[in-house]
């Protein structure tokens, strides 16, 4: 069965000087939050930006991924700590994603968590839909 999602922004004004409001997601969860462009192109972000989203969102389902992956190897994990990083660059576009994800993960050496991660990052539904972005990496290691 398939699941939609949705989020909805209002943005007044142009690109530079504008500003916008994520006003709602089907969740709830996430809450109103300020967006602008001097917040997705500057390194003081002082709100989010489309980039923050699509970190926590690779975080997320790339971690849920590995967790379903080392559970049907007979290893589920204790504890998965998982970071991305989205390198946005102004006229470019997102030109890079660093993914580093320390897990705990009981009856597991390095290689084969090494392994779980690379099938995890390969296979989880947005790392497919990120598939344009040109590099993205991981680093992956026992806790």
């Amino acid at each position: 069965m398939a699941t939609d999602r949705r989020a909805e922004v209002v943005w007044k004004g142009s690109l530079m000087e504008g500003s916008g409001t994520i006003v709602s997601t089907t969740s709830g969860s996430i809450g109103e939050q300020a967006v602008s462009w001097p917040n997705r192109a500057e390194d003081a972000p002082t709100s989010t930006s489309p980039e923050e989203l699509i970190a926590a969102a690779h975080a997320a389902c790339f971690s849920m991924a590995l967790s379903a992956g080392l559970a049907r190897a007979e290893t589920p994990p204790t504890e998965l700590r998982t970071s991305a990083t989205v390198t946005f660059q102004p006229g470019e576009g997102i030109t890079k994603i660093a993914l580093t994800v320390e897990g705990d993960v009981p009856g597991l050496d390095e290689n084969g968590f090494r392994q779980a991660a690379q099938t995890a990052k390969e296979n989880c539904p947005v790392s497919k839909a990120l598939a344009g972005v040109p590099e993205i990496s991981l680093e992956a290691k026992l806790g």
